[in-house]
């Protein structure tokens, strides 16, 4: 009996962190750019009993004897690089790519970050007063193909960006004032890199990053970039539901199971001899 409500106990556990992640994709359902998450369950240490006699009349295709595992636990949790759907907006200044893996380069702390979400904005450029600088919604610089800052002087009139991701910032006579090509990566292993919030992504320290992005400076024709246009959350918000229903009924059997368990031992300790 012990040894079911350890498992019991153990699953349900990991089944918390299940609810968690899912709980986190339907928080940003509606989040620009937003990648949702599956936990991927692995099987506990289990233990042998070799308590059945061999026998020849009836060969097994399994081990002899009876196997009992402890349990299961959330063995990691996958980012899901699926393509949101595209919504266009009115803004000159909303970007979306329109294939996956793609990903914009901003300059957070003193390191290189990488986000999808591309609602960007114009904010006064700390350096220079004459200058804007373009920048994320929580004001982080967006950086260009050689990783400098994305500024320009004030006096253009419109801004269009092209598909290979080149921004031309247009003057009042109809002339291009200035032409910049906005910093673009391909991330090969999306799945070493860490979530740090706000849609911001980043390599751990012990992660080899240069082997896991590709840089577009020389191959710009293979970035698929939209101008007017957001794209929005991967999640599924039906599919979530009904992963959320069954992770509670996982949830609901296990602990059924703990209190099956605690009721008999309840009835063994009652006996008397």
């Amino acid at each position: 009996m012990l040894r079911s409500m350890i498992t019991a106990a153990n699953t349900m556990n990991q089944l918390q962190q299940q609810l968690d992640v899912i709980s986190h994709n339907i928080a940003n359902v509606n989040t620009t750019g937003f990648k949702k998450r599956d936990a991927v369950f692995g099987e506990l240490l289990a233990q042998q009993f070799q308590n059945l006699p061999k026998t020849d009349e009836a060969p097994r295709f399994t081990p002899d004897g009876l196997r009992l595992g402890v349990g299961a636990k959330v063995a990691s949790t996958h980012m899901q690089m699926k393509q949101g759907p595209v919504v266009k907006t009115d803004r000159p200044l909303d970007l979306a790519f329109t294939k996956e893996g793609q990903f914009f380069r901003i300059f957070v702390d003193g390191e290189i970050q990488y986000t999808r979400d591309g609602a960007f904005y114009l904010s006064p450029s700390a350096n220079n007063p004459d200058e804007l600088m373009l920048v994320t919604a929580d004001g982080y610089a967006v950086l260009d193909e050689n990783d400098e800052p994305i500024t320009v002087r004030e006096g253009f009139k419109d801004i269009q960006v092209t598909q290979n991701g080149t921004m031309q910032f247009i003057a009042p006579n109809g002339n291009i004032m200035q032409t910049v090509n906005i910093g673009v990566s391909y991330v090969t292993r999306p799945q070493l890199m860490q979530a740090l919030g706000d849609n911001r992504f980043a390599f751990p320290p012990d992660v080899n990053a240069p082997n896991a992005v590709v840089n577009f400076a020389n191959n710009r024709n293979a970035i698929s970039m939209q101008q007017y246009a957001l794209e929005q959350s991967n999640v599924e918000l039906a599919t979530e539901m009904s992963e959320l229903m069954i992770t509670q009924r996982s949830y609901q059997l296990n602990a059924r199971a703990i209190t099956l368990s605690d009721q008999m031992m309840g009835l063994i300790n009652g006996i008397r001899s």
